[in-house]
């Protein structure tokens, strides 16, 4: 076996060590491996048996610090939140030299500074005739003096002038209206204080205080409804108001209204004593054999006898349809702007158009409508009214050439489909041989008109026949009944005996 060391003094000497600083840590050099089963352990025995090298590894090494910056509180500059007050030029000036974030606020400003450079300020004197221009310019006032010697243009401008106080007086009660309301603002809150608001922040319990929650919510929303509610209404009331303003700056129109209460009640104007004496005289039994008018330009005689077709339950005849025509047609020659441009066919023409073989025959009414005859021509008419006779009942049939279509009305409801045929193709011949003109009506509307008055007997046709022609000259809706019959007989007959259509 070999010679054993002792290592005594050895492990004395190491144990000496003061500091492990005396070892540079760039200078150590581990030897051989480190034994982990001692420092395992954690034993203090185990120093014993390892090298100073080993033990210089329990300490750490030196880390350096993490260099920080101290960060100070800075103070935000907003762009927009600066406010300037008089002449800020030179603070623009400073801003707009120093940059940053105030560049886009410097433009603002300088933009606001020029607009007012170039405002121009225009004040009337109610009292004086003289308008005043003032210029407003950085250097001086500018002020320029314009005189006018218009009368009426200051008394208009007096009465602007009331009115712009009437309107900041609803401003002042709009925004009075709008401080009422609930807001979650600093200055609401303020003003909610000072007032009754602050009855609500009182200390005593409230009413609704013992309510369960959700009770409390329901009175609180009713609450807020009624405040909604009064809002509206004082809203309406102040539009209402500002509306009637508006109204005094507007001109002065013609009622409009009056003038359509006028149009409808014209064909129910009732009638005069002497009226109704004059037409019971006529209808009276007394009155049989004799000539009551004569119509010249128709060669149409009435008498007592014919005009007597006006009594309650009798049927219309064909001299006092054609009379009635004509008289309408020379109502609108009258009054042309009050009536609408129409022709007006006796009772003979359709049966003439008809009476041909193939139940079309032209050339037997073509004389009917000459430019000599007429003084005018059917194209150049809105409306064109045919009696139509069907053994014993009238219909009417209308050329609307104003709003191109061919109407039928029936007061019993009927369809004829014939009737529409025969007169679209009879327009179209018209139009040809009067006008040299071809016309094309495939595109017009048929209508059967539905939407109007209805007779509830057996012998009303023809005064709702000639009473549909009467109110569709008028250009106006069939706004009459059943019940207006024995009216309409009386003023018919009342204006066949003065020969004159109202």
């Amino acid at each position: 076996m070999g010679a054993l060391t002792s290592n005594r003094f050895k492990r004395h000497s190491d144990s000496q060590i003061s500091s492990p600083a005396a070892f540079g840590y760039d200078q150590i050099h581990v030897s051989k491996k480190l034994k982990p089963s001692g420092w395992a352990s954690g034993s203090v025995s185990t120093f014993s048996g390892v090298s100073s090298v080993s033990r210089l590894r329990l300490y750490p090494n030196q880390v350096t610090p993490i260099v920080r910056e101290i960060q100070a509180p800075c103070v935000v500059v907003r762009g927009f939140g600066y406010s300037c007050s008089g002449n800020s030029r030179a603070k623009l000036d400073k801003l707009s030299n120093s940059g940053g974030r105030m560049d886009l606020f410097t433009k603002y400003l300088r933009a606001k500074e020029d607009a007012k450079g170039s405002c121009r300020f225009v004040s009337f004197e109610k009292d004086e005739e003289v308008v005043e221009v003032i210029e407003v310019d950085d250097e001086n006032d500018g002020s320029a003096v314009v005189e006018s010697d218009r009368e009426d243009v200051v008394n208009k401008l007096g009465e602007l002038q009331d009115i712009r106080d009437k309107y900041r007086e609803l401003d002042v009660k709009a925004e009075e209206n709008v401080g009422l309301q609930p807001s979650t603002s600093s200055g609401a809150v303020l003003e909610l204080l000072d007032g009754k608001g602050l009855e609500s922040l009182s200390l005593e319990p409230r009413v609704d205080a013992g309510l369960p929650y959700h009770k409390k919510l329901l009175i609180e929303s009713a609450r807020k409804h009624d405040m909604r509610l009064q809002r509206l209404n004082f809203d309406i009331k102040l539009q209402e108001e500002r509306r009637a303003l508006f109204k005094q700056l507007t001109p002065a129109k013609k009622d409009e209204s009056k003038k359509d209460e006028d149009v409808l009640l014209e064909p129910f104007r009732p009638l005069t004593e002497d009226d109704e004496e004059m037409v019971a005289d006529a209808l009276s039994s007394s009155s049989r054999r004799k000539v009551l008018v004569t119509h010249d330009n128709s060669n149409i005689t009435i008498t007592g006898e014919v005009l007597r077709c006006l009594r309650p339950g009798a049927w219309l005849n064909d001299e006092v349809i054609n009379l009635y025509l004509e008289l309408l047609k020379e109502r609108e020659k009258k009054e042309p702007k009050k009536f609408l441009k129409c022709h007006f066919f006796n009772t003979f023409f359709y049966k003439k158009l008809i009476s041909g073989r193939t139940g079309y025959d032209y050339k037997s009414v073509r004389r009917w409508t000459t430019q000599r005859k007429l003084g005018y021509s059917l194209l150049e008419c809105d409306k064109i009214f045919v009696p139509v006779h069907k053994e014993i009942h009238w219909c009417l049939a209308v050329i609307n050439k104003k709003e191109e279509k061919f109407q039928y009305l029936d007061s019993l409801g009927g369809v004829d489909k014939q009737v529409m045929r025969v007169l679209a193709k009879y327009f179209v011949d018209e139009v040809k041989d009067k006008n040299g003109e071809d016309i094309d009506v495939t595109s017009w509307q048929q209508e059967y008109v539905t939407d109007l008055p209805n007779q509830q007997n057996g012998f009303d046709c023809g005064v709702f026949m000639i009473k549909y022609a009467d109110f569709y000259s008028r250009d106006i809706g069939l706004c009459f009944k059943q019940e207006h019959m024995p009216y309409f007989r009386l003023r018919t007959a009342k204006e066949i005996l003065r020969l004159r259509a109202d």
